[in-house]
């Protein structure tokens, strides 16, 4: 028996919308794809933090919700961070040398983007209960250094705005801030006036652009 014409055609248009389904879902993988893979490498310009949220806006909304969390200011977290891995998710201490000639070890453990050390990002997971995170994922840095200043705020009493004594007790620990080990470290004291600086300028360029981020827009994906 010969199947008619309206069966033939049904089954055509059924065949049909599911490769469209697929070709769309294909689609919306290799854009998550694509977007994770981005976020792994370091912003061309990372002197605008309005520039570095555009090139990864998922970033944003990762300070965003570390601000939230914390009471710390986006353009505080944005400077340490700049600061400690010029926003290399991979960072590391550079290498001491052997003999002036061979490399040596590293200085210490620390990695990523917020340079944590194995023992503080412990601390930090054991704390938060996010025992998944890893530091060189983007959101869960950002929320670590959150942590940390706030942490600085409630046993070192700095205020959430001072990023300069906030960079002092990051670098020293709380309790070497609290000794006030920095003071012997001029070296340290112009880092932290680096750090100060940056956070002026990225609150600056944030209140031009944050409504960038912040508004609501469509789907860019249509389906066929």
């Amino acid at each position: 028996m010969r199947p008619n014409k309206e069966s033939s055609e049904k089954v055509c248009l059924e065949n049909l919308h599911r490769v469209r389904i697929r070709i769309w879902t294909l689609s919306i993988l290799l854009v998550c794809i694509c977007c994770c893979a981005g976020a792994q490498h370091a912003p061309e310009n990372t002197d605008n933090v309005c520039e570095i949220f555009r090139e990864n806006r998922q970033w944003y909304k990762s300070a965003r919700s570390s601000c939230k969390r914390w009471g710390i200011p986006i353009p505080v977290l944005m400077a340490i961070v700049h600061q400690e891995s010029k926003f290399e998710a991979k960072a590391k201490p550079p290498r001491t040398t052997c003999l002036c000639i061979f490399p040596g070890s590293r200085p210490s453990s620390a990695y990523g983007y917020a340079q944590a050390l194995d023992k503080t990002w412990e601390k930090y997971m054991s704390c938060t209960d996010n025992w998944g995170a890893d530091r060189d994922d983007f959101d869960d840095a950002i929320d670590f250094i959150g942590w940390y200043c706030h942490v600085s705020h409630t046993r070192c009493g700095i205020a959430g705005s001072d990023a300069y004594n906030l960079y002092l007790a990051y670098h020293e620990g709380h309790g070497g801030f609290n000794r006030k080990t920095y003071r012997k470290k001029s070296w340290l004291l112009k880092v932290a006036g680096k750090v100060r600086t940056r956070t002026k300028r990225y609150k600056g360029q944030l209140a031009s652009c944050e409504w960038e981020f912040n508004k609501k827009g469509g789907c860019c994906l249509w389906p066929f």
